[in-house]
């Protein structure tokens, strides 16, 4: 175990499970984690490795003879009518039978109905009336000679779910973590490896969680498909449920009207719709109707009775466009059905999940360390709906005056959502709640600025907020950094039309079409840096934002944001390497393979800006690795051979004196370029993928946050 693993053992002992044991006791049961998580954590929760592969044992051999597979239901059965008594493991689901005057449960994967239900159990348990529960349960069986008697009892009924936990208990124990600490460990409860995630990724991911921890919220995520975008709902909770497709009734979801029998938004916690988007699904203009005035005030109409609801609302659902395409042809919402693509639904969204910035799920992104047992982290959440956090930030920031109340409230719950993940015990510092609050404030916006795009009747909102001292800071969105030409654009400005040779669905119109893509507020290309724009936003938002690009080399100190994209060392470097013989590079870390592909790629734009009749000399220094000396050297040495086959002479040196902690390019005709983090400016891609874009073109990684000043000598 790693030092985070030790620390969480100590700190929840009997709470927490080894991720990676999930696949290997799952086999071919088709059941959600928390499930499996349940009985891991029954035999599992600890770190004693004898105990556990006892506990993997006991775990397969409950499954093996409990678990029921519907194929071999008929077996289970007999086992059921020859023992008298067995116990299973199934989905039950409960309805009352009117004419009879009782409740009669449902085996999904055993095939038996009508199996009477005691009052009690269902007073105790009423999700069993709503889509089913998973339960561990007692069945009896006792042959009549009656007619129409159903054989099977139900002796007893236990969902599957944590019956109890010490609240204080959890909140004394947050405070032994740090910030850092606790993000990785909620990252790996949820199934992830945090050592293949930027912050800004992490903080993506506990997003998703916030609809279980918050009431009422209202959230969409529209992306790429294989991101895990209903992993959560489906997998992580026993109070949630996932609705596969994306289409409900009015009825099923919140009241059916004849027999009074309340829907879904009454009995969990939150009710997630996946498959989202497609123009061409059938919606119902009554559930659009309906759903608006829940989703804005927690309530919904029964005939002339008004009922009232806390569950969440979840949005995900695959984009079939890139997002410079969509912000030139459309919005970040026009792969939406017809019928939601409406600025009032979309208006009481509190927050959009950028998808496109979530990686696509690998192998080996899955965590194989501790975590809480996923029961455990949902009763917690659920705890903390009662809570409300909101009002955190208010004494060291103040919103801007021009956020609109119902722009206001959805960064409320967005902040008081990541609070209550992140901050239960109220040890926040002031960078870290600045943090939060940034984070919630672009999510509210990105909504807002496509409402601009599709709606001419929505003004224009300065996202920003005051510090403690007055000082305003403006928020932007990742998607403005990066395409500052396109991202602007109104319902009322002129928007491209997309190409008559574009695939999938027709995307909707939003203006009069124009022939290119021209930044309106620079007069240059989108892809390219305005002489009068030279600053790339900072983590604070507050400088002006342009794609980084320059055409003509210029004394300038550029900020780049975590998950940017369209970066390249061709982009940043080139016009000031040209017309240059010798190159110096001094980056101290320069040891794994990771870094030294990194300046195999710096290399590679060495031999682009030089020409073919022309020789460089590229020298490096840095710090020779004290454990793997010799494979580095190797590694150099290669690199030597194939840069001299194309007219570039590599020379390296490793410091002795200890002390060398710059990282800067010299350039002998007078530049000087200063990286606060060297070569290393994008976060892990997968390098073995031979067809990945982000293996092949560096425009395509995610990059790290830095800072890069470029100094004429």
């Amino acid at each position: 175990m790693n030092a985070l693993d030790e620390k969480l053992n100590q700190h929840f002992a009997g709470l927490v499970v080894r991720k990676d044991l999930v696949k290997t006791v799952k086999g071919n049961a088709i059941v959600p984690s928390y499930v499996l998580e349940y009985l891991l954590g029954q035999y599992c929760a600890t770190s004693d490795e004898a105990t556990i592969q006892a506990g993997i044992e006991r775990v397969k051999d409950i499954l093996a003879q409990h678990y029921v597979h519907r194929n071999e239901a008929g077996l289970i059965r007999s086992n059921i009518r020859e023992r008298g008594r067995y116990k299973v493991i199934d989905k039950i689901s409960v309805s009352l039978n009117d004419k009879a005057d009782v409740y009669e449960a449902e085996f999904s994967n055993l095939g038996i109905k009508k199996v009477l239900v005691e009052s009690g159990t269902v007073k105790a348990h009423p999700k069993l009336l709503v889509s089913g529960v998973w339960c561990i349960a007692d069945i009896e069986y006792e042959h009549t000679e009656e007619k129409d008697a159903v054989p099977w009892v139900l002796a007893s009924l236990k969902p599957i779910q944590l019956s109890h936990f010490d609240y204080d208990g959890y909140l004394q124990a947050r405070a032994q973590f740090s910030t850092d600490e606790w993000i990785d460990l909620l990252v790996q409860s949820i199934g992830f490896n945090p050592e293949f995630m930027s912050r800004r990724s992490k903080l993506t991911q506990l997003v998703r969680l916030i609809p279980f921890c918050e009431r009422n919220y209202n959230l969409i995520e529209l992306g790429p498909k294989g991101t895990g975008k209903s992993h959560i709902y489906s997998e992580f909770s026993p109070h949630g449920i996932l609705i596969s497709g994306g289409e409900v009734t009015v009825p099923k979801l919140f009241v059916n009207n004849s027999s009074g029998k309340i829907g879904l938004v009454g009995y969990w916690d939150c009710v997630a719709f996946d498959e989202f988007a497609g123009q061409q699904k059938r919606v119902d203009k009554a559930l659009v109707d309906i759903m608006k005035n829940y989703m804005a005030n927690k309530s919904f109409s029964r005939g002339v009775e008004t009922l009232g609801a806390e569950a969440s609302m979840v949005f995900v659902g695959n984009t079939q466009h890139t997002v410079p395409y969509m912000l030139r042809h459309a919005d970040l919402f026009c792969d939406l059905p017809e019928k939601f693509y409406d600025s009032a639904f979309l208006d009481r969204l509190h927050y959009y999940i950028p998808g496109w910035e979530v990686d696509i799920i690998r192998s080996e992104m899955f965590s194989s360390g501790y975590g809480f047992v996923v029961d455990y982290l949902a009763e917690i959440l659920r705890a903390l709906r009662n809570h409300d956090y909101s009002d955190r930030y208010q004494a060291h920031f103040k919103l801007s005056a021009d956020i609109s109340t119902r722009d206001r409230d959805g960064i409320h719950k967005t902040f008081s959502g990541l609070m209550k993940i992140l901050y239960p015990h109220n040890g926040a510092t002031l960078e870290e709640t600045e943090e939060i609050l940034r984070f919630a404030v672009e999510g509210r916006k990105r909504v807002k600025d496509q409402l601009l795009r599709i709606d001419s009747t929505y003004t224009p909102v300065r996202f920003a907020y005051l510090d403690g001292q007055g000082q305003e800071h403006l928020v932007r969105t990742l998607e403005e950094t990066e395409y500052p030409g396109q991202y602007h654009k109104t319902s009322t400005d002129h928007i491209a039309p997309a190409p008559d040779h574009a695939t999938g669905d027709a995307l909707p119109k939003t203006g009069t079409p124009q022939a290119d893509s021209t930044d309106v507020t620079s007069g240059q290309q989108s892809h390219h840096l305005a002489p009068e724009d030279k600053s790339i936003t900072s983590s604070h938002g507050d400088q002006k934002s342009a794609a980084p690009e320059a055409t003509q080399p210029q004394e300038q100190h550029l900020v780049f944001q975590e998950n940017q994209k369209g970066l390249s060392y061709d982009k940043l470097f080139r016009p000031y390497l040209l017309g240059a013989t010798r190159i110096t590079l001094t980056d101290p870390y320069l040891r794994l393979f990771y870094q030294v592909r990194n300046l195999m790629e710096f290399v590679e734009t060495l031999v682009k800006a030089k020409a073919d009749d022309e020789e460089m000399t590229l020298h490096v220094i840095t710090i020779e690795d004290e454990f793997k000396g010799e494979q580095q050297r190797e590694y150099f040495e290669k690199i030597q051979a194939a840069a001299g086959a194309a007219g570039l002479k590599l020379t390296w040196e490793f410091d002795t004196t200890g002390s060398l902690h710059a990282r800067h390019i010299m350039t002998n005709h007078g530049w000087k370029i200063s990286l606060d983090r060297g070569l290393d400016i994008f976060q892990h891609y997968e390098m073995n993928d031979a067809f990945s874009f982000a293996n092949r073109l560096q425009q395509y990684r995610a990059c790290k946050a830095f800072e890069v000043t470029f100094i004429r000598q």
